[in-house]
């Protein structure tokens, strides 16, 4: 996790100031920013809109110890699919590589996923694509993918 966006109340967005100009950060300058700082491996930036963006290798350390249990007061991540159980329902997804006859060839693909599928592909690491830092990565998860087991069902 290199990027996380959140929403902040007026309330939070002073705590989170706060804990910006006396936790260590160095401040910096940002259009339409509130407040920014940066540590090694983090960029925190608080929009005067309320919309807060946690950017680096630091990101997930930065949400599970300080931004929810300091800032917002309640722990989100990691429970995703306890708060919002329509996320491990059945779904089909879609998505295409290419630009179509006039650019070239197009390749569309689609695949099913279901609660255990979800599940299983979660606690093997697979997300997006576009956040898998290396070839060798991609290679392992797409073995992962491939070796699930057709018709992989909910526990009865």
């Amino acid at each position: 996790m290199t990027c996380h966006t959140a929403t902040l109340t007026p309330e939070q967005s002073a705590r989170l100031e706060e804990h910006l100009r006396s936790g260590g950060y160095q401040l910096r300058e940002v259009p339409h920013a509130r407040v920014a700082g940066v540590k090694p491996d983090l960029n925190v930036t608080l929009y005067r809109s309320g919309k807060l963006v946690v950017q680096g290798k630091g990101t997930r350390d930065f949400v599970e110890f300080v931004l929810e249990p300091e800032i917002l007061g309640a722990a989100r991540l990691g429970y995703e699919a306890v708060l919002d159980p329509t996320l491990m329902e059945p779904r089909i997804g879609v998505d295409e590589s290419g630009k179509g006859d006039f650019f070239g060839p197009l390749c569309v693909a689609a695949v099913y996923v279901n609660a255990p599928v979800l599940q299983a592909w979660s606690a093997a690491g697979i997300r997006d694509s576009k956040t898998v830092g290396s070839d060798a990565a991609i290679a392992r998860l797409d073995a992962v993918i491939r070796g699930t087991p057709r018709g992989l069902q909910p526990a009865a």
